[in-house]
């Protein structure tokens, strides 16, 4: 439990991100900052801001997958149900009872609308924001989806828990993109999560090789944080990881179309970002997988209906040809995009 005037600081942390452009493509964050900079700015009529955490931590270890270059790696709460759905139900359950037993009114909200989850959880006492900006528990380690109810009632308020990462920097140093300019930073533009999800475009060519084979999401840095010696395997069904998930081979995800991308993902977080930037996504880890035989799926997406998987299918196929062949290639091509034939351009110098 907190108050919501209990982060003040939190709306400067929010305005120097926006100001340094570390939000990117995100144009909802600057938006919606007025509001978001404070839950009495979103609703001025609450006065209490309960915080709940639910555990989804691996039941193993999510970095194993990145061995497996010609394998996907897909971000440990994207392999199960969407957590959005499961917990928005259980929070409004829990708003039900409260309004029944305390009376008042309630506001349920699960981080798609402009609430500073991570600084209030940690106000309430459910753990501390980390180097890596994410909340750290002492109970769950890195592992929590969060989840606030807003009320009218006057409830007491929880004392907020001390910053327990003293020196470490696992999680900084981990980054494999170095998204984190200094401790308790995010620049969002080199953020492996950002990229694969949040992004639109052509994904930045000298992050690309950075990526490995991360198509939806990055676990790097929750996954080494020490405080997860104290961790927990989740035990919510729904989240748990679907075994066609858990690392699926890059060649079987190239080859869907948009109706198999919407049958795979049903219920999944993944398929809010649409086919042709999860295979875009997969194509970049094709181009990182240094395997010669998934060429021929690059070599198939040279003609798909989206710029944007064509571009990426021209860098994957510039890292799996043998120069020579590659620049063959490029000479037979007569795609008039501007921006794939970018993608030719910058691959052949």
């Amino acid at each position: 439990m907190t108050r919501p005037d209990a982060v003040p600081e939190a709306k400067a942390r929010l305005e120097r991100f926006i100001a340094d452009d570390a939000h990117g493509d995100m144009a909802w964050m600057a938006e919606t900052a007025t509001r978001r900079a404070s839950p009495l700015a979103l609703w001025p009529d609450v006065r209490s801001v309960i915080m709940l955490g639910l555990n989804y931590g691996p039941d193993e270890n999510p970095l194993k997958v990145l061995e497996q270059r010609a394998h996907a790696a897909i971000s440990v709460y994207a392999q199960g149900d969407d957590y959005h759905d499961l917990i928005k139900k259980r929070l409004k359950e829990i708003a039900r009872w409260l309004v029944k037993e305390a009376g008042g009114d309630v506001k349920v909200f699960v981080d798609t609308a402009a609430v500073m989850e991570k600084p209030l959880a940690a106000s309430a006492g459910l753990g501390w924001q980390g180097k890596h900006t994410n909340l750290v528990s002492r109970q769950f380690g890195s592992w929590l989806f969060l989840g606030a109810i807003f009320t009218t009632l006057d409830l007491p308020a929880d004392a907020a828990m001390e910053d327990s990462c003293g020196s470490c920097r696992a999680c900084l140093d981990a980054c494999p993109t170095a998204a984190f300019p200094e401790p308790y930073r995010l620049d969002a533009r080199r953020c492996i999560s950002y990229l694969t999800i949040e992004h639109k475009g052509p994904i930045p060519r000298d992050l690309r090789p950075l990526m490995g084979n991360r198509i939806y999401g990055c676990d790097d840095c929750l996954a080494v944080c020490p405080w997860n010696k104290f961790a927990q395997a989740g035990r919510e069904a729904k989240l748990a990881a679907r075994e066609t998930l858990r690392a699926p081979r890059l060649a079987d995800l190239a080859r869907l179309d948009d109706v198999q991308f919407r049958a795979l993902f049903t219920k999944s977080p993944i398929k809010r970002i649409g086919r042709d930037r999860f295979v875009r996504n997969v194509l970049i880890a094709i181009g990182n997988a240094g395997d010669a035989s998934l060429a021929i799926e690059a070599e198939r997406l040279l003609d798909d209906a989206s710029p944007v998987v064509r571009g990426a299918a021209v860098w994957a196929l510039s890292r799996l040809l043998p120069r020579q062949q590659f620049v063959e290639r490029a000479q037979k091509q007569s795609d008039c995009d501007s921006s794939v034939m970018e993608e030719w351009s910058a691959a052949l110098t």
